[in-house]
C-alpha cells in the first residue's frame, strides 16, 4: 500500500503532523457542517497542537494498515485540502472488513470530489489490502450521502438502531454495505450464502 494516491483531479495522501495548519484550516473553514454530523469535539480540538497529536496517531495507523485517512487535494493546490476519506475499523481474518467516512469541504461540493476519492479508496481497501466488506452509517435525512453512497455501490441494509450518541442522544443510522467481486461462499446445500459482518 502506497501512502499517496493520483485520481484524474485529485491527490489522496497520509498526512503526518507536519500538515496540521492545513487540516485545522479545514476543520475550521467546515465546523458547523462537520459537526452536524459528528460527536461532540472536545474543546482543544481545534488547536494546532491537537491535529499534530491527531495525525501522528492516524499515521502510525495507517503505517499498520488499522485505519487509513485519506487526505484530499486537488493536483497542483498542496496547501488546501478538499475533504477527507477515511477507512478504519478495519479487521482482518474471518471478517476482513472497515467503515467508511469521509467529509468534504462544502464550497467543493458538486464536483464530483467525494465520488472519485471515495473510488480511489475502495480501489486500494478491496485490491491491495484484500478486504470483503465496507460499510457506512448515515443520519436518515442526509440525502447527500445516502445518494452518494448507492452511486457508488452499496446497498442499504437496514437501521441500526440507536447506534451512536450525537449532541446528547441516541441517533438511529442507515448502514449500507458494499461487497467486493469475490465469489459469495455457499453452504453445501447451495441454498444459502454466508456473509462476515463487522
Amino acid at each position: 500500500m502506497e501512502m499517496a494516491y493520483q485520481t484524474e483531479r485529485l491527490e489522496l495522501k497520509i498526512l503526518d503532523d507536519t500538515a496540521s495548519a492545513k487540516v485545522l484550516q479545514f476543520y475550521q473553514d467546515n465546523r458547523e457542517i462537520i459537526e452536524k454530523y459528528e460527536t461532540d469535539r472536545p474543546p482543544q480540538f481545534y488547536t494546532d497542537q491537537f491535529q499534530k497529536m491527531l495525525l501522528q496517531g492516524e499515521y502510525n495507523l495507517a503505517v499498520k494498515q488499522k485505519s487509513l485517512r485519506f487526505w484530499v487535494q486537488e493536483q497542483g493546490q498542496p496547501d488546501r485540502i478538499v475533504g477527507t476519506v477515511s477507512f478504519h475499523n478495519i479487521k482482518y481474518g474471518f471478517y476482513q472488513c472497515c467503515e467508511l467516512g469521509y467529509k468534504f469541504d462544502q464550497r467543493f461540493w458538486g464536483r464530483g470530489y467525494a465520488t472519485e476519492s471515495i473510488s480511489k479508496g475502495i480501489q486500494v481497501i478491496f485490491g491491495e489490502l484484500k478486504l470483503h466488506r465496507i460499510e457506512a452509517c448515515v443520519l436518515p435525512g442526509n440525502t447527500a450521502s445516502q445518494k452518494l453512497l448507492l452511486k457508488l455501490g452499496f446497498e442499504f441494509e437496514g437501521i441500526k438502531k440507536q447506534s451512536v450518541k450525537l449532541h446528547g442522544r441516541w441517533r438511529d443510522h442507515e448502514l449500507y454495505a458494499l461487497l467486493s467481486e469475490e465469489e459469495p461462499i455457499h453452504s453445501d446445500s447451495g441454498t444459502s450464502s454466508q456473509i462476515l459482518r463487522c
